[in-house]
Order: C-alpha cells, then sequence, then structure tokens
C-alpha cells in the first residue's frame, strides 16, 4: 500500500474567459447524453465556425504533479493568480480538472472559504451541526466536539442567536472553529488566517500548529511566510499555474519567492486602487527617498542619505495608531522595526484628518552590500494590525552596492548582515599608569 495521501499527475485546469461554469442537474446530464451523437455530427460540420466563435481560454494550472505523505506539512505559495486555490479545489472536489487526476488516500477536511454552509436564517447551533455535516463530520463527532468548538470561537452567549445578527468576527470565528475541530486525516487550508484580529489570527495559528503535530496531512495555502515557515516541513512555490520549486529546505524556497523578480524590486510603492483600505491609515505611497523627497532606484551607496517616506489619507483619528517599517535581508533575517512612537510623546508627528507624509531616515554607513525587503508595518497598539509584519502588505526594495567604509581595507562586502562605519579612538594612558594597573592586577 502506497504511503502517500496525495498524488497528482499532471493536473491541468483550463477556464473560459468571460464565462461562468453553470451547475448540472441530473436532468442535464441525461438530455446530454442523448443529444450526444446528434451534437458531434452538427459539430463535425461546423467545426470551422465553432472554432471562430470559440471564447478565449486561460489555464489555471498546467501540469502540476506532486506527491505528498501522510503526516506532511506542505505549505503552498505563490503570488495572487498563480492557480493555488484552483489546486485546492480540485483536490477537494469542488471542481474537476481538464485533464489529468488526483488521488486522495483518507477523509478530506477543506478550509477553503471560511463560512461555506452557514445559512444567516439558523443560530449559531443549528449552523455548527449544518456546517460540520457540509465539511465531513458526523452527528456524533460534532456533538463531541460541540463545547470544544464554541469555546474556541468565544460566542457562549449568542450561540443560540441567528448568525446574520453575528458582527463580522463574530462569524469568522465560529466558522474557523468548526473547520478547524474536523477528525479528518487530511486537510486542506486556504489562506484562513488572513481574517479576524490580531488575536484571533495569533489563535488560529497556534490551533493550526497543534493540528499539525498530531500526524495530519496538511496543504496549507497563505501569503504568511511566518506561519508557512513555523508549521510547514515542505513548501512548493506555485508560479504561473505550474509548480516551479517542490523542497523540503522551506527557508530558500521562501527567500526565491519573496526577491524572485529582479523587475518587481521597486523601491517605490503606489497604491492603484482602494487597496489595504481602512479609515485610520490608507498609504497612498510607500517609497525609499533622498532628502529632497526623490525617489532612490537602482542599487544605492552604503553612505547615501536614504529615508522610508510613507504617504497616506486618514479619515479617523486614534491616539493608539502606530505606523512603521519592518527591514529584512535577503536570506529574511528581520533586522529590525522601527515606528513613528519610538521616540518621546512630546516628539511624535501631530496626525490629522486628510493626506500625511511621514519619513524616517535610515542610517547611512550601517547596511551591508545585499537586498532589502522593507514593508510597512503598523496598526492600533495592543488592539489590532492594519499592515502585519510578516503578511503581504505593501513592500518595497533596497539594492546596497559600494560605500562601505573609506578604509582601503573594506571595498568589498563584509561578512554578517551588517556593516556598520563605527568609530575607534585610542585612549591616552602614561606608561607609569598602565604599570601601576598591572602590579594591581598581579596582587589581587
Amino acid at each position: 500500500m502506497s504511503d502517500h495521501a496525495i498524488r497528482c499527475e499532471v493536473i491541468g485546469k483550463q477556464y473560459r474567459i468571460g464565462e461562468r461554469e453553470r451547475y448540472k442537474a441530473l436532468r442535464d446530464v441525461i438530455t446530454d447524453a442523448l443529444k450526444g451523437p446528434f451534437r458531434r455530427i452538427r459539430e463535425a460540420g461546423g467545426r470551422e465556425e465553432s472554432n471562430r466563435n470559440r471564447k478565449p481560454t486561460i489555464w489555471a494550472l498546467q501540469d502540476v504533479s506532486f506527491e505528498v505523505k501522510e503526516g506532511e506539512v506542505v505549505g503552498v505559495i505563490g503570488r495572487n493568480g498563480a492557480g493555488k486555490s484552483t489546486l485546492l479545489k480540485i483536490l477537494s472536489r469542488i471542481t474537476e480538472p481538464t485533464r489529468g487526476y488526483a488521488e486522495i488516500h483518507g477523509r478530506v477536511g477543506s478550509l477553503l472559504e471560511v463560512g461555506t454552509g452557514f445559512h444567516p436564517e439558523l443560530t449559531g447551533r443549528e449552523n455548527i451541526f449544518l456546517n460540520g455535516a457540509i465539511l465531513g463530520m458526523k452527528k456524533v463527532e460534532i456533538a463531541r466536539k460541540f463545547d470544544e468548538i464554541v469555546a474556541f470561537a468565544e460566542v457562549e452567549d449568542f450561540i443560540d442567536t441567528p448568525v446574520k445578527r453575528y458582527s463580522s468576527g463574530m462569524y469568522v470565528r465560529l466558522a474557523f472553529a468548526v473547520a478547524a475541530h474536523m477528525e479528518t486525516e487530511i486537510l486542506l487550508v486556504d489562506e484562513v488566517l488572513a481574517v479576524g484580529d490580531a488575536h484571533f489570527q495569533k489563535k488560529c495559528l497556534g490551533k493550526m500548529g497543534e493540528v499539525a503535530k498530531h500526524g495530519r496531512t496538511i496543504l496549507f495555502v497563505s501569503h504568511n511566510m511566518n506561519a508557512i515557515e513555523q508549521l510547514c516541513n515542505r513548501v512548493i512555490l506555485v508560479d504561473q499555474g505550474s509548480v516551479k520549486r517542490d523542497s523540503q529546505d522551506v527557508r530558500p524556497v521562501l527567500t526565491e519567492y519573496l526577491f524572485e523578480k529582479e523587475n518587481e524590486r521597486s523601491s517605490i510603492w503606489l497604491n492603484d486602487g482602494d487597496r489595504y483600505n481602512n479609515r485610520y491609515f490608507q498609504p497612498q505611497r510607500f517609497a525609499i527617498v533622498d532628502a529632497g523627497g526623490r525617489p532612490l532606484s537602482g542599487p544605492v551607496r552604503n553612505d547615501c542619505e536614504m529615508w522610508v517616506e510613507v504617504e497616506a489619507h486618514l479619515e479617523q483619528l486614534d491616539p493608539a495608531l502606530t505606523i512603521g517599517y519592518a527591514i529584512y535581508s535577503e536570506d529574511r533575517n528581520l533586522l529590525y522595526w522601527s515606528y513613528q512612537t519610538d521616540q518621546p510623546p512630546k516628539q511624535w508627528p501631530v496626525l490629522t484628518y486628510g493626506r500625511h507624509r511621514l519619513r524616517s531616515r535610515l542610517p547611512s554607513n550601517f547596511l551591508n552590500e545585499g537586498t532589502y525587503r522593507i514593508e510597512l508595518i503598523g496598526g492600533l497598539h495592543f488592539r489590532e494590525w492594519l499592515f502585519t509584519p510578516g503578511v503581504a502588505g505593501p513592500h518595497i526594495y533596497l539594492t546596497i552596492r559600494g560605500g562601505l567604509s573609506d578604509s582601503p581595507y573594506w571595498i568589498a562586502k563584509r561578512p554578517g548582515l551588517l556593516a556598520p562605519v563605527l568609530a575607534w579612538e585610542q585612549v591616552p594612558q602614561s606608561f607609569e599608569h598602565c604599570r601601576s594597573e598591572h602590579l594591581k592586577s598581579n596582587e589581587v
């Protein structure tokens, strides 16, 4: 008997652009079967016309092949539109592949869209049983897990209230709690840790870690690279519908993903819509600039004057607002965080309604040669994240080349993450002073 839980063989999935796939009832299947011979005759005569009228197609997945052994926790990463969610939908039997096949050995639980199966008119209690049944749990299993599910969701006082009266946070907590407590051999998870507040995300991450330790096979899609690195012992990088990398050495693949495309290593980020929309601090521009506010493009010398600058719109003021940046080295080591509230309160920038531009100077003669990823981070202090560290938020890149020091000994990249130019000086001491200190040490 094979020891693999999941096996994919040259899976491909094609969609017609602009056309929604219609669900078929039994009568549709029977009708299509009866019309089949006549359709083939008609299509043979009008194939050329059909080809002219055929709508354009796109391959969401192409020739995807891999195996997942029992008990493995595999992270699936890739940019939006790479095909990650389509892959999980095929493995969950929500949609069929256009070609190829997938073998699943064991009962599958899916956390693809949190809240799928909830009925707004039913109470939380009723939805637990309904949603649990949809996700593959038996009634006796749901009853045994009921108290644990309710406690995890923290909705004890509202369990007999229709979920249409729940806040979005309560709704999400209950939906995740049902899905996370399934007793299945295989768990397919799609970005469930991107919902809810910071406290709930941390709680979800802890639950996912607990599930992973119990020997279940997990396929975990996420943009949270910290979560991938903590939970997964293998990672698959999907790019444009194909598997680009598949490795048990997780960190190098994450580094390749974060720093993969040279043309995306921009030193400026612009909000081209309503992304990261919130009333406290909606970013419009995030960039590395010089003293005059002009973006610095291309490699920058280590001894240049560089500033991290963010421009944003504020609709609601909150004294707990903290905005800053996190800077990572090329091998994903966090160098430091910096916030606008690091200084004494009297020196904090004064924020009012409307548009603001904040900036902070990067230390000169500090960074080593290499490429650095700088992420916008921030939130309401001890309440919620607006831009969570390590999650796909606004980010820019800074490449340092040259200018390490004026020393003839150090004109190339130095060992270590940083290359600070620090002052050294000689402390003058008399011969008699040194002799007396030496004698004292010998006496001791």
